[in-house]
């Protein structure tokens, strides 16, 4: 028998913790990537470096795998219906990778199928956005801030304005790109539903999670979402279940969910990769969303998303000051011997993700502790 390829576009560390998720399966991986230095290029040993944008070197690569997948949403939606045209499987497809590419059709078919969002419409200019603002507004309000989004590109925080006055609203439209206008949501939290589906429909769903924003960039997350009501979490499940059936997602799907003071959940953002709300899978399920993306693009039936602790909590580990990563790992192995670190073979950079820490247990706070104390440890913010 053999074990079959899957290609991966994208060298970044989602591609990396999948690789490693596919090594007790003996699946084999063969990666596009940018550049040798990249996360998954310094592990995966079958490395082809290009541009993921040329059609040609999309092509060339795709020879000899089974089926294609991603690390990021970036390539070229046409590009993926060539590859499809040349009978490689492409998972997830375009016609659901497109809702996550371009945020102004993401809008339009949440909306069309019923999934509860803010109030948004594509803008033109910044009077537009006036009007948008004015139009959600009690009666005399100017209904700022909204925020803006360009409508492709943009992540942790990038491409995204949060404007509060007409003065404010041009920034977003010098790039020359559609912008999209939504409403402010009054929120209590962030929260996010991750699923994960296979081609012939099979589907699980993780418990949802809270998810801790610094900054536009997700800082911590914690497995299940503390003092969620239980049927509120049932619905955000089986929002995802549907977006993901209804989009014909293959593959693990995130959605970033918006909790309200009412009692509610609205869609922020989809993710149709491995996402960072689910890396507290690793340590803290029984089957990682990277395993399961793996099966799932595979078609092998997937594996059991339930937690094998009452609390798991993941803390992103974020460049500072302190390039000594490794020599901070004595300290907090020897602190926490139950401590999880990944870290992600990048560069130390102020700001930059370069791994992150769960840890696991029956006390939240206890546990919320020590993932905080790893992160800052390694960080440099915290000294002893």
């Amino acid at each position: 028998m053999t074990f079959p390829v899957v290609g991966m576009v994208g060298g970044g560390q989602l591609a990396r913790m999948t690789h490693e998720a596919g090594i007790p399966l003996g699946i084999r991986f063969k990666l596009l990537s940018d550049t040798p230095q990249d996360s998954a290029a310094q592990v995966v040993s079958d490395v082809v470096i290009g541009d993921y944008r040329d059609l040609a070197t999309l092509r060339e690569f795709a020879r000899g795998c089974d089926v294609i997948t991603f690390d990021h949403e970036h390539v070229p939606t046409e590009h993926l219906r060539a590859l499809e045209a040349d009978g490689i499987p492409v998972r997830p497809g375009p016609d659901a990778l497109v809702h996550a590419q371009d945020k102004g059709v993401m809008r339009a078919k949440l909306t069309e199928i019923g999934a509860p969002c803010p109030r948004h419409r594509i803008v033109r200019d910044p009077a537009d956005v006036a009007a948008f603002a004015t139009e959600g507004a009690p009666d005399g309000g100017d209904g700022f801030p909204v925020i803006l989004k360009t409508v492709r590109g943009g992540y942790d925080g990038k491409g995204v304005w949060v404007v509060r006055s007409l003065a404010d609203a041009a920034e977003p439209f010098r790039a020359g790109v559609p912008v999209l206008a939504e409403e402010k949501v009054d929120f209590v939290r962030e929260l996010a539903a991750n699923v994960v589906r296979s081609p012939h429909g099979q589907a699980v769903a993780y418990p949802v999670v809270e998810s801790r924003q610094v900054d536009g960039v997700c800082d911590t997350v914690i497995a299940p979402a503390p003092g969620l009501d239980e049927n509120l979490a049932l619905r955000a499940e089986e929002l995802a279940l549907r977006i993901a059936k209804e989009l014909n997602v293959v593959g693990h799907l995130a959605v970033e969910l918006f909790e309200t003071p009412d009692g509610r959940v609205l869609v922020n953002e989809l993710a149709m990769r491995p996402h960072n709300s689910g890396h507290w899978t690793q340590d803290g399920a029984i089957t990682s969303q990277f395993a399961n993306h793996v099966r799932a693009v595979l078609d092998l039936p997937l594996g059991d998303p339930r937690p094998r602790a009452p609390w798991t909590v993941m803390c992103n580990v974020l460049g500072g000051d302190y390039p000594d990563m490794y020599g901070a790992y004595l300290h907090c192995m020897a602190r926490d011997p139950r401590l999880k670190i990944h870290m992600y073979g990048k560069d130390v950079k102020p700001g930059r993700k370069v791994g992150h820490v769960n840890t696991y247990g029956d006390d939240l706070d206890d546990v919320l502790e020590r993932a905080r104390h790893a992160a800052g440890y390694l960080r440099g913010t915290i000294t002893e």
